[in-house]
């Protein structure tokens, strides 16, 4: 077998435009990821929900509850549009919720540990399809592949990020926390100049790690038609049979995006290590 040079380069813009948008679903996938994941990660780091019995049986009746309620009122709610139902439900919770102001804080915190379950115990293949294909038929939305893409890349990172998070929150020494409550800073400000940056570096390693991940991960998005890299690839292969030469160039592509962001990262832990 000759290898063939001249079918990589005739490949290389669409390889090129693959490889844009590849970069662009997995910057802003983890962007929000990072945000659902910092979130999530300091509620159920501060806000403490022991995981026993008792709250599991309320969680566990809670949804028994609500489920039936919504199998037996099925027949009178057909009529009603997926958006006004969803909008009730939400201001039936926020009352709850404004009713017994002490139950928001757990709340948040059980609602993020049974997101973060979910997510972490579920391929994210069948995440994206779930959204690609099912969610339209609950809700009546019709999504395009390229947000389908992002939205799963984020809800998937930020999950994990979570977990990197509450790790790295915990990883700090108590008495820094107990050290700002004693200087009567609020708890924001606590977050951000004394435990968020002792976190944050040794969290570095483990970002990037995800960050890897991510990237690697979007090529899976080929399920639902995302003109990604391994799309574009897949699409070039059945227009000249160049399987070695295409799949090879399109590894090498992979490789060179990951080792960028290693190197990064290394410069970013170099430059903010701890002496």
């Amino acid at each position: 077998m000759v290898f063939d040079w001249a079918s990589i380069w005739a490949a290389w813009p669409d390889l090129m435009a693959g490889s844009w948008m590849t970069l662009k679903i997995t910057a802003l996938g983890l962007l929000g990821g990072s945000v659902i994941g910092g979130l999530f990660g300091i509620v159920v780091t501060y806000v403490h929900v022991p995981v026993n019995r008792r709250n599991a049986a309320w969680v566990v009746a809670f949804v028994a509850v609500l489920g039936l309620a919504l199998h037996f009122a099925g027949g009178a709610l057909a009529a009603v549009p997926g958006g006004v139902l969803a909008a009730v439900l939400l201001a039936a919770a926020a009352l709850l919720l404004w009713r017994f102001p002490q139950w928001i804080g757990r709340s948040v915190s059980i609602f993020a540990q049974i997101f973060i379950l979910l997510i972490r115990g579920t391929p994210i293949v069948v995440q994206v399809m779930f959204i690609y294909f099912a969610l339209p038929l609950l809700v009546n939305l019709r999504i395009d592949g390229f947000t389908a893409a992002i939205f799963t890349l984020m809800i998937n990172s930020g999950a994990y990020i979570a977990e990197i998070v509450r790790a790295g929150l915990q990883s700090v020494p108590k008495g820094l926390h107990e050290a700002g409550l004693a200087m009567g800073l609020p708890f924001h400000k606590i977050m951000a100049f004394i435990v968020g940056p002792v976190a944050l570096r040794r969290m570095i390693p483990t970002m990037g790690n995800q960050c890897i991940i991510s990237l690697k991960d979007s090529s899976l998005f080929i399920v639902i038609g995302v003109a990604e890299l391994t799309r574009q690839g897949q699409e070039i292969i059945a227009t000249n049979f160049r399987a070695v030469e295409i799949w090879g160039t399109v590894a090498v592509i992979y490789l060179m995006m990951t080792g960028c962001i290693a190197l990064v990262l290394k410069v970013v832990e170099h430059k903010t290590r701890i002496a």
